[in-house]
């Protein structure tokens, strides 16, 4: 028990070293906005982790009150009057009892065992808070990147169409192209105004999602993400289920209740053992001059042998409990192993997805829209298949950057699947698993 005792310690002093410095905190930076900042602000901010802090500490101060012994008892006893004749010393006037229960059958240990048990699979509870906080976080701000990045292609499609648009209208009015081109161009420009509207109305909604999951007002302004890249260190599939089977909350909170079980069938076995209350008093009777005329001492305890079908049953009740848990653990796992699974498919499928959009679609769809640029400045190519061109290359530049803030919002799922922080900050670029 010292062990687990002391673990938890250090996980209080830990967790209330943190929650001390959240209030240094100020938060992100108003002109600019990295992984970490977020994160930091996150988990120090968000009332729903310390809500669920709150609560982990709150159940760490019901281990020592089961591993408490019973309360003292002490009783005072005095005539008030007496109504026959009696003989001086015949009864005793003032009586006073200390007694106190001896736990020797060791249930107060086993409770003890068990809230300690309860505390680490309400810490988990904590963990299981802060994950999917963090992730979604996470996935929020890779998202408030992509937007960035799309108003960026966005701006540059529209200085490009602009020119389309000019140089249509310039050969309309020598006679080279016919009043549709200029019309086709224009509304390609306007088009990509309204595409531009929306993406101020997305952009609006990750800043205000971004300041409700830090704790901020959601009108706060909130400064853009940096140019940073996130490398994901995917290690082999055996290693993540290493990793996640020991660090997932899920998983920890079903062995912690398999253990809580365990001292809960401790407990219900001990019952059997009576616990003796041990009582000494003293007497001062009616014609003593005595302060005290008489100490006695004495014992008791509780004979439950006797109510057999209770106790038993409560024996069964345990036993049918930590069955229950241990196969709650073994679906957890089961469960778990089945979501990592699928997050990684996801990871992968993602990748997949950026490594033929950078590496091959945009670079073809770049040397197009330039071929057909030249083309159609030699009269080579008509105005549509240059306008198509055009809009290829913006519909794959826009899709390769959305996939890659899939892809970092995946890995963000990943590890809140698994439980642990995957990723680094650093300026490479993204290589994948």
């Amino acid at each position: 028990m010292k062990p687990f005792y002391l673990y938890l310690f250090s996980l209080t002093l830990a967790f209330s070293v943190r929650g001390g410095a959240a209030d240094a905190i100020s938060g992100p930076h108003p002109d600019s906005l990295s992984l970490n900042d977020v994160t930091e602000a996150v988990l120090a901010g968000n009332p729903s982790i310390k809500s669920a802090f709150k609560k982990w500490k709150a159940m760490t101060s019901r281990i020592p009150q089961a591993a408490a012994w019973d309360d003292l008892k002490v009783s005072f006893d005095e005539k008030l009057d007496r109504f026959v004749s009696v003989s001086p010393n015949a009864f005793a006037d003032q009586i006073l009892s200390v007694e106190q229960t001896i736990p020797i059958s060791g249930k107060n240990r086993a409770r003890a065992r068990a809230a300690a048990a309860e505390a680490l699979s309400t810490f988990e509870e904590m963990r299981r808070q802060e994950l999917d906080v963090v992730a979604k976080a996470r996935a929020s701000y890779f998202r408030l990147a992509n937007i960035y990045a799309q108003i960026e292609l966005n701006r540059n499609d529209l200085i490009s169409l602009k020119q389309i648009a000019e140089i249509s209208r310039a050969k309309y009015q020598v006679g080279d192209e016919g009043a549709a081109f200029v019309f086709t161009a224009e509304i390609e420009y306007s088009t990509l105004l309204e595409t531009r509207r929306d993406l101020d109305q997305q952009l609006a909604a990750e800043q205000s999602q971004l300041n409700v999951l830090m704790c901020r007002d959601a009108f706060a302004p909130i400064g853009r993400p940096v140019g940073e890249d996130v490398d994901p260190v995917i290690q082999p599939v055996a290693k993540l289920r290493e990793l996640m089977l020991s660090r997932r909350p899920e998983v920890r909170m079903a062995a912690a209740r398999v253990e809580q079980e365990r001292a809960n069938l401790q407990v219900a076995h001990r019952e059997w053992i009576p616990d003796p209350a041990i009582s000494i008093q003293a007497q001062r009777y009616n014609g003593a001059s005595q302060a005290t005329s008489e100490v006695d001492g004495g014992i008791s305890f509780n004979v439950p042998w006797l109510n057999f079908r209770k106790y038993s049953a409560e024996v069964h009740e345990a036993e049918d409990d930590l069955e229950a848990a241990r196969h709650d653990l073994q679906r957890t796992q089961v469960e778990a192993v089945g979501m990592l699974r699928d997050a990684l498919e996801k990871v992968e499928t993602q990748h997949h997805h950026i490594q033929l959009f950078r590496d091959r679609l945009v670079p073809q769809a770049n040397q197009a829209f330039e071929a057909s640029q030249l083309g159609y400045q030699n009269g080579k190519v008509s105005f549509l298949d240059w306008i198509t061109a055009q809009r290829n290359l913006r519909d794959l530049e826009s899709m390769e950057r959305q996939h890659l803030s899939d892809y970092q919002a995946a890995v963000a799922e990943l590890e809140a699947v698994v439980g642990s922080d995957l990723t680094t900050s650093s300026n490479s670029k993204i290589t994948g698993p």
